[in-house]
């Protein structure tokens, strides 16, 4: 199994800056791909930045040049992190960290409220 714990999310004003974090322990070698989603009451959950094999990175068309995600690799978990700069109110939403497993198996932390007030 794998652990995700997040952190990070608050309020900020349009235009601003946040950072996002999220603490992945567990069953390390198994992971296959990390990611960022975020979600508003009634709508799906969307996918905003992955990182798959081979480190490849994605975003969502409406993110990118703005949003950036990292990870940093320590001997018992993995950071990801994701880095929002220019935050627009249509953004605020609870971000949720993924992490997909070999099995296509996918393990999610709590939710990070972040909120953009115009």
């Amino acid at each position: 199994q794998v652990q995700l714990v997040e952190s990070g999310g608050g309020l900020v004003q349009a235009g601003g800056s946040l950072r996002l974090s999220c603490a992945v322990s567990g069953r390390l070698f198994s992971i296959i791909a990390m990611g960022w989603h975020r979600q508003t009451p009634g709508k799906e959950r969307d996918l905003v930045a992955r990182i798959g094999s081979g480190d490849m990175v994605t975003y969502a068309d409406s993110v990118k040049g703005r949003f950036t995600i990292s990870k940093d690799n320590a001997k018992n978990e993995v950071i990801l992190q994701l880095q929002m700069n220019s935050l627009k109110p249509d953004e605020t939403a609870v971000y949720y960290c993924e992490v997909i497993v070999s099995g296509g198996v996918s393990y999610w932390g709590q939710g990070t409220q972040v909120t953009v007030s115009s």
